[in-house]
């Protein structure tokens, strides 16, 4: 997969008119001084498009472990168990025992659908995940880009077997162009 082949808008869209950030440094020597606050980052609220918002979840948790080695089945059971007490208020799913969809090794997935949760359930699970990995994925719409290009990795990260998201994805464009095509014809959503 390579980042490049993606465009990208510039980081400073809809800030290009403001003036030059100063180099001047805080008293500990090493971080810069920024601007007076005049209000908080939307991103504290809401995810920035096109992260998903609302009723589905803005971010998917995967969890993995290796389903063949004993001790970190158990490991994971136990972190499962500990999550849905933990954070009941978070979407958790069942336990794979068993490699499933794009996940080469078993599995259990927790979503996160606010940035409070997020900003909860991460740095705690950051600490508590023991030897296992977590693959951490927005959910934008663009399956097989969110869980290559826009994923991030806690742990060892785990090869994805894509090509079930490659032609989800190309279905979904197809999708989408029909739509696009009937409205352009006069037809309906």
């Amino acid at each position: 997969m390579d980042p490049w082949a993606y465009e990208y808008p510039s980081p400073l869209e809809g800030y290009e008119n403001l003036e030059p950030l100063s180099e001047e440094r805080n008293e500990d020597g090493k971080s810069l001084k920024n601007p007076p606050p005049t209000k908080t980052s939307e991103a504290y609220k809401a995810f920035p498009d096109p992260i998903a918002n609302g009723s589905k979840p803005g971010f998917d948790i995967h969890i993995y472990f290796q389903h063949t080695d004993e001790e970190q089945v158990a490991f994971a059971k136990a972190l499962h168990t500990r999550i849905r007490h933990e954070f009941p208020e978070l979407k958790i799913f069942r336990f794979w025992d068993r490699p499933i969809g794009p996940h080469p090794v078993g599995m259990f997935e927790v979503d996160l659908f606010t940035p409070e949760q997020f900003g909860a359930f991460v740095p705690w699970l950051v600490v508590n995940r023991g030897p296992l990995s977590a693959l951490v994925h927005p959910n934008t719409g663009s399956e097989y880009r969110d869980h290559t290009q826009r994923a991030t990795w806690m742990g060892t990260p785990f090869p994805l077997i894509t090509g079930g998201l490659m032609k989800l994805e190309g279905r979904e464009k197809v999708k989408l162009g029909e739509k696009r095509e009937g409205r352009a014809n006069g037809g309906g959503s």
